[in-house]
């Protein structure tokens, strides 16, 4: 598994950067109406799809742990899983998104490609493996449903 630090940690890392790069005063901060409302719209989506993966693993009595997919017992496929492969990290990238739009700072926007980037390489497509050897045809078929992320 390449995946060795838990993705909450490292879209905080983003989010860090993200205000680092705006209080580096290199571009202006962009202000514009209804911002903090679409933070907040943003905020709810992101959060609302963490939750309903989270719980979808909860009732299927599986592991939740990013870090370690080989320990899955179960393949969730319903509830947001119809929907999307990633919720999880779905809901993140929602997340760091809505703090991009918060802050306002068009540097901050470089933060969410390095998410989606680092995410796919170093937490999906391990994930992914290791779903391929625990459940072979049956997430093939899964796969072939369901996109990774919407």
């Amino acid at each position: 598994m390449d995946a060795r630090i838990p993705p909450p940690l490292i879209a905080l890392a983003l989010a860090v950067c993200g205000w680092a790069l705006g209080r580096s005063g290199v571009a202006p901060q962009l202000v514009f109406t209804g911002q903090t409302e679409l933070a907040i719209i943003l905020l709810a989506a992101g959060l609302s799809c963490m939750v309903s993966g989270v719980v979808a693993f909860r009732i299927a009595g599986t592991t939740v742990n990013p870090l370690h997919p080989e320990l899955a017992s179960q393949l969730v496929v319903s509830g947001i899983y119809r929907r999307t492969r990633n919720p999880m990290y779905l809901g993140l990238l929602s997340v760091l998104t809505a703090w991009v739009v918060c802050l306002g700072q068009p540097l901050a926007l470089i933060t969410l490609p390095v998410w989606v980037w680092y995410i796919g390489r170093f937490q999906i497509r391990p994930e992914e493996a290791a779903l391929h050897r625990l459940f072979g045809s049956s997430y093939t078929a899964y796969c072939g449903k369901v996109r990774r992320w919407v």
